[in-house]
């Protein structure tokens, strides 16, 4: 019994020294967890089109990093924050490291911070 469990030992090394562990996905990005969410963020990004309204883009999007709602002229403005690029590496996502969506009564009316600016 011991002679076999020590052909074993020596044997294993050599029968398992062929395997493969993938850690990356199938479309060739290897990432952690939080460039994967700002990977997925860029892509739904790219795909917005001015005119969605709020519940198709969060039904895309997923819960905003961050929030805001103002009111000017009669208008009630919706800003959501995604998480898009990794300024410091803290842990902590901060509004610089996000793309501000942009709703005009519940309508997409623009993205990125020149129509953040324009509130």
């Amino acid at each position: 019994m011991k002679s076999f469990v020590l052909a074993i030992a020596l044997i294993s090394p050599f029968a398992l020294s062929g395997c493969v562990i993938s850690v990356g996905g199938d479309d060739g990005h290897y990432s952690s967890d939080w460039e994967d969410r700002e990977y997925n963020n860029r892509k739904h990004v790219a795909q917005l089109e001015k005119g969605m309204t709020y519940e198709s883009v969060v039904r895309k999007m997923g819960v905003a990093d961050f929030s805001e709602m103002h009111e000017q002229s009669d208008h009630a403005y919706r800003v959501l924050f995604y998480r898009t690029q990794r300024t410091m590496d803290d842990g902590v996502t901060t509004k610089d490291e996000c793309t501000p969506l942009v709703f005009r009564d519940g309508v997409l009316s623009g993205w990125g911070d020149a129509a953040y600016q324009q509130l």
